[in-house]
């Protein structure tokens, strides 16, 4: 239960950085998110393994660094860390939000960057805190948190940045609620993370895994 309990704090924790600095326009958004999801995870890798991403957890069980019982409860848990961290970014804010696409992006592309920074944050995490030869180094939180970083300032204009299907449904959710949100993009942050995690996870393979 510690490890779920882990998994729900950091993601709620993780969206509601998100929330706050996006919904403000804070133009170092992409530094204070990357920031938070190296912290949570230097606050939760010990217990849970610090995954905070469904696409992350997908990953990791595909490359049989999870056991099956626990993929279930990780997303679940994940899930409503990412609508309660939506929800009280709502509550201090008084505004929802969501990602989107830029105006004028098509649906192809932005499946393509999600799926492509979404694959080098599950390659980061394999090869960083997953493997053998990288065990109990101290810098695979600062290497996570900064893939993120890279990926929010450099994909996230294009395709919303979520990188994370909790990120993409939570939010969503709570948009949809309180908002004037839809759920009409909702299947990009789906579709596009979890393919990435399924790239990353063969590419894990041809490097050789432990």
């Amino acid at each position: 239960m510690r490890k779920y309990l882990t998994e729900f704090l950091g993601t709620l924790f993780f969206v509601l950085t998100i929330g706050l600095v996006v919904t403000q326009g804070n133009p170092a958004a992409p530094l204070a998110i990357g920031s938070a999801l190296m912290v949570v995870v230097y606050m939760g890798g010990h217990v849970s393994g610090g995954h905070f991403n469904p696409a992350v957890t997908l990953g990791l069980f595909l490359r049989r660094k999870l056991p099956r019982g626990d993929v279930i409860p990780y997303m679940v848990a994940q899930l409503l860390g990412a609508i309660v961290g939506a929800y009280l970014s709502f509550v201090f804010l008084d505004r929802s939000f969501a990602p989107a696409p830029a105006p004028g992006v098509g649906a192809g592309t932005v499946l393509l960057v999600e799926a492509l920074y979404t694959c080098l944050l599950v390659l980061v995490v394999l090869n960083c805190a997953a493997r053998e030869a990288t065990k109990g180094n101290s810098y695979f939180g600062l290497a996570i948190g900064f893939t993120i970083v890279i990926a929010a300032y450099a994909g996230g204009p294009i395709s919303g940045g979520a990188f994370n299907p909790a990120v993409g449904t939570g939010p969503t959710i709570i948009n949809a609620v309180f908002g004037d949100g839809s759920f009409k993009d909702l299947w990009l942050y789906l579709v596009g993370p979890f393919a990435g995690a399924i790239v990353a996870a063969w590419c894990f393979k041809l490097q050789g895994e432990d």
